[in-house]
């Protein structure tokens, strides 16, 4: 097989390298008698054949292939002919042996799938019992485990070099029930399939390989070869599969402005994946760009569900903080390609559902993740960040061998297929924070605030919270710059009465530049949070009263903050009960969350309908707001032409990236109804942080199409007439007085 030639020339290479004079070998060199890999994927199905047709007049038709097929069709020629390679009620059994090649993990695990999409996922940790065989305890059960009941698992394989006759027998007892045997078939040495596709803006090289030797911080006996991103994930042990070489999408039309906002990431990611509704797939999606609007402390975003089927998309900032070595650096042009090569790799791991490596361990209320995980803070991961550790990133690229970890790969490896397939489940099923290590003597107070004096909210206005963390200590701290920012740092809890408590999680995840800041005692910090929906869907919707909770993961302790309970009032009216049924879908949640959008044409409807219908409610200044952002400035769109349902690079697909021009009027007229007509209310339901953000866009906008605030003399009857006529040197000065105001100002509430 193609791939198991690949696998064995992988092998062979490895041996030559590691033979190398003063290399100590990892694995024995070439092997006698010769070693025949059989890790891999095996598998068993029930054949269903079609029946013969009777005897007619020529040409009779031909035969289909058999083919494994869900379920038995009956057609007017006769009955379906059964091959029984598995028992009635069984459609499929894959079984995953892992105990050689590349990182073995002595793992095995199964999956049986059933009829009316019944399955069973089992995991067993094994031992050696002889030649090509092994003998392990099942210490993981998922699906519908009631007719399950083993607890052991024999395997012993046939050691042939013809792929096509090799056998893998699978005995499972204990459970108190008869021993079950099964043969299945090898496969494929790779575990999974997946699919990746890299574009990149012009102007900017996507880094997909990288030297291991071209950087001479690097372990002493790490091979000297070309890696490439495709690698790194089959040595995890995915067959993967690229569309077509990287691309480079024009961006001609897209204006000068090479910085991307998140609304702008977030079409791009809609448009690529909107090819694919309807149609399941493992794939991936990472595009290489400049920088984020937000500068160059940002290196790269990861959109967690895109679509309806969860696709995933991942973008990569090249001329962000992992563009700048260290100072003195032996090779800085060495290093920077290492840091985006690692960057990518590290968003694309977040794809695969894999948490940062100090944020795996979980006090059991907090919830149940996949198996009992321990932190890893000294790992030498693409999951872990390199400045982390002790000794900084020197010494974690001293010691990286460009792979992850022991517990990462099982994970991607054996987990069950939703866990690891992009965006398909969350980690935890149930939490609460009544076991967190929080320290009896804390440092930091953390608080949730809503700048009203009662926490209600009106029906269909979104929740937008502030945060406040707070020295209580008597030293100086210093802590991360963007912390509050960072949601992959914090544990959200959203619970309805009377309903199952829901993780909050965020649509998008963001890897920043790690800055300091050094926050004196009594001194605080602020930020906002967007609660309402993520990837969940809508977490706070129906009429009721909610409670949430928020843990902050620090290094040696958690943070956790006290209870905060609001109440969503019921509908007013006809209007808002009608609304609803198109507000809370994941189209405006997304709209809402990226602050706009050009491409969700129905969500922007639904949303202009809230403001022409609800203009006097809370939730159109959050429409006014989401629907003047695309229009204030030049917007960069994704346009992937009419090519659907493959996966294909952007230019290959005929895509480019256009310009959407600014509509500066129409953004200054919602922007003026949304944040300066009435200031107080704005203020209430878009939050203290989010209001000035707003406002600092709504200046910027402004200057950027030649507005300016002359110095001269207030005049009240000029004032006047200037408001009147809609002047923008009116508006600069309102917001400039808006501004002003907000300075040393506190939310009423706690």
């Amino acid at each position: 097989m193609k791939e198991q030639d690949h696998m064995d020339q992988e092998y062979l290479a490895e041996a030559a390298e590691i033979a190398r004079p003063g290399v100590e070998p990892l694995i024995p060199i070439f092997p006698w008698p010769p070693r025949v890999r059989v890790s891999g994927l095996y598998v068993a199905s029930r054949i269903v054949t079609p029946p013969i047709p009777a005897p007619g007049p020529l040409p009779i038709q031909p035969i289909p292939i058999a083919q494994p097929l869900p379920g038995i069709v009956p057609t007017s020629a006769g009955p379906w002919q059964i091959e029984e390679l598995l028992p009635w009620g069984l459609l499929r059994e894959e079984l995953r042996l892992d105990v050689d090649g590349r990182y073995p993990q002595m793992m095995a695990s199964g999956t049986l799938y059933g009829v009316l999409a019944k399955r069973v996922h089992w995991i067993a940790r094994l031992t050696a019992s002889g030649p090509n065989a092994w003998t392990g305890s099942i210490w993981f059960k998922d699906g519908d485990v009631a007719g399950f009941p083993y607890t052991t698992v024999d395997i012993t394989t046939t050691s042939t070099f013809l792929a096509s006759q090799r056998k893998a027998v699978v005995r499972l007892s204990g459970g108190g029930t008869a021993v079950r045997t099964r043969t299945l078939a090898f496969t494929s040495p790779y575990f999974r399939q997946v699919e990746f596709e890299f574009d990149c803006a012009a102007g900017v090289t996507a880094t997909t390989h990288i030297g291991t030797h071209d950087h001479p911080n690097r372990p002493a006996t790490l091979p000297n070869e070309t890696l490439s991103i495709e690698e790194v994930y089959r040595r995890v042990g995915f067959e993967v599969r690229k569309s077509g070489s990287d691309s480079i999408v024009p961006i001609g039309d897209a204006g000068t402005n090479a910085r991307w906002s998140d609304n702008e990431m977030h079409d791009a990611m809609q448009v690529y994946w909107s090819r694919f509704a309807g149609k399941a797939q493992w794939s991936l999606w990472v595009f290489f760009a400049k920088l984020h609007e937000q500068g160059t402390s940002l290196g790269g975003i990861m959109f967690d569900d895109i679509g309806p089927n969860h696709r995933q998309g991942t973008a990569i900032f090249n001329d962000s903080f992992i563009s700048t070595a260290p100072t003195g650096d032996a090779n800085p042009v060495a290093w920077v390609e290492r840091m985006r090569f690692w960057t990518a790799c590290h968003e694309m791991g977040h794809a695969f559902n894999l948490a940062h490596s100090w944020q795996k361990q979980h006090p059991p209320d907090w919830g149940t993740p996949w198996i009992p995980l321990a932190n890893e803070p000294e790992a030498r991961s693409f999951m872990n960040y390199p400045y982390n550790v002790s000794g900084g990133q020197t010494a974690f690229f001293s010691d990286f061998a460009y792979r992850f970890s022991d517990n990462e790969l099982v994970f991607m490896r054996h987990a069950p297929e939703r866990f690891v397939q992009m965006g398909n489940a969350d980690w935890f099923d149930h939490h609460g924070f009544e076991q967190a290590s929080a320290s009896p003597e804390p440092s930091l107070k953390l608080n949730l605030r809503v700048d009203r004096a009662q926490a209600t909210y009106q029906f269909l206005e979104p929740v937008v919270l502030e945060l406040k963390l707070t020295n209580i200590g008597r030293r100086p701290l210093v802590m991360e710059k963007e912390l509050l920012s960072m949601t992959d740092h914090m544990t959200v809890i959203v619970k309805k009465r009377d309903k199952p408590a829901r993780q909050y999680l965020p649509f998008a995840r963001y890897c920043h530049d790690q800055q300091a800041q050094v926050v004196m005692p009594g001194e605080f910090v602020t930020d906002s949070l967007f609660i309402s929906v993520g990837r969940n869907g809508w977490d706070i919707a129906e009429p009721g009263y909610y409670t949430i909770q928020i843990a902050l993961h620090m290094e040696t302790e958690d943070i956790v903050s006290d209870a905060l309970t609001l109440r969503v009032a019921p509908p007013r009216g006809y209007d808002e009960e009608f609304l609803a049924q198109d507000f809370f879908s994941d189209d405006v949640g997304r709209i809402l969350n990226f602050d706009g959008s050009a491409i969700l044409r129905g969500g922007n409807d639904t949303l202009r309908e809230v403001n022409e219908r609800l203009s006097d409610r809370a939730v159109a200044y959050h429409a006014r707001v989401a629907l003047a952002a695309p229009l204030a400035r030049d917007y960069k769109v994704l346009d992937m032409g009419d090519r659907m349902g493959e996966m294909a690079s952007a230019k290959e697909a005929g895509g480019r990236l256009r310009r959407s021009a600014p509509r500066i009027e129409e953004a200054r007229q919602l922007y003026t109804s949304a944040l300066l007509e009435r200031k107080d209310q704005a203020i209430a339901t878009l939050g203290r942080t989010d209001y000035e953000y707003y406002l600092g866009r709504f200046r910027a906008a402004l200057v950027e199409h030649g507005a300016v605030l002359k110095k001269e003399p207030r005049d009240v009857k000029r004032d006047a007439k200037r408001e009147k006529n809609g002047d923008i040197e009116h508006t600069m000065r309102v917001i400039k007085e808006a501004l002003s105001s907000l300075k040393d100002q506190e939310p009423v509430s706690r």
